[in-house]
């Protein structure tokens, strides 16, 4: 198989990488739906669909956001201006779609946390995202610098690389077995596997930055890798009880 991967049907080149895109979405969502027909949500669903919509917002700006701070070049052009809109990034909009799911709480007064239910169905969803990165090789900037060690892959251009896509699907899998671990021994408490989550996954996305091409603006860091620090200073209490559980 090529990387790009472009298969043709009838003279037309299939776009896999939108196609999973899409899947990502469409499954995650449905997934969602089956969890949570599976526990009793004390949440109700006014509430839960306040949430939601939360998330939506948030994870829509804060993807534009980010993204657009990973190359803040401004160019007044009607083609900049589109390739700008269509530019996000996953980080941005889990991080945006949080800070959109707690300004909705805030806003109908719900106190209880409302993350778990969307852990597994977020996993889920980027795994699919991610292969379908990885399918698309340099086409979308989730590959690696050039490396001659025996991780490198040619993903089109004839250059190895670090498959960066195939290494987030390997630790989202292996970050999967070990929460579900965890939500399967003694319980633990509510809210405490989206914060698992959102903590290894983005310090995870802190460390592959290093091995992408990437535009490091200031002090060596890019803006993914700050974003990623942001975040863990949001979550510094459940990282301080995880440092120091006995």
């Amino acid at each position: 198989m090529n990387i790009p991967f472009e298969p043709v049907f009838f003279g037309y080149k299939i776009n896999v990488h939108l196609i999973l895109e899409y899947a990502a979405f469409f499954i995650g969502f449905r997934y969602y739906i089956y969890l949570k027909k599976q526990v009793q949500d004390h949440i109700s669903s006014a509430n839960r669909l306040s949430i939601i919509i939360g998330a939506i917002f948030g994870a829509f700006f804060g993807s534009r956001i980010i993204g657009f701070l990973e190359t803040p070049v401004f160019y007044y052009t009607p083609q900049y201006i589109i390739q700008l809109l269509n530019t996000k990034t996953i980080m941005g909009g889990l991080f945006g779609g949080l800070l959109g799911v707690e300004l909705a709480k805030k806003i109908i007064g719900e106190k209880k946390s409302s993350g778990d239910l969307f852990t597994f169905p977020i996993i889920l969803g980027i795994i699919i995202g991610r292969i379908g990165c990885f399918l698309a090789g340099i086409t979308e900037f989730t590959y690696g610098k050039p490396t001659s060690s025996v991780l490198g892959m040619d993903l089109g251009d004839g250059i190895l690389r670090y498959p960066i896509a195939l290494f987030e699907v390997f630790f989202l899998i292996i970050l999967w077995v070990v929460l579900r671990r965890i939500q399967s021994g003694s319980k633990p408490e509510s809210g405490v596997l989206f914060k698992y989550f959102m903590i290894f996954y983005f310090l995870f996305r802190f460390c592959i930055e290093f091995l992408k091409p990437n535009t490091f603006l200031i002090l060596g860091l890019s803006s993914i890798q700050y974003l990623c620090i942001l975040c863990l200073a949001y979550y510094n209490k459940t990282i301080r009880s995880l440092l120091y559980a006995r």
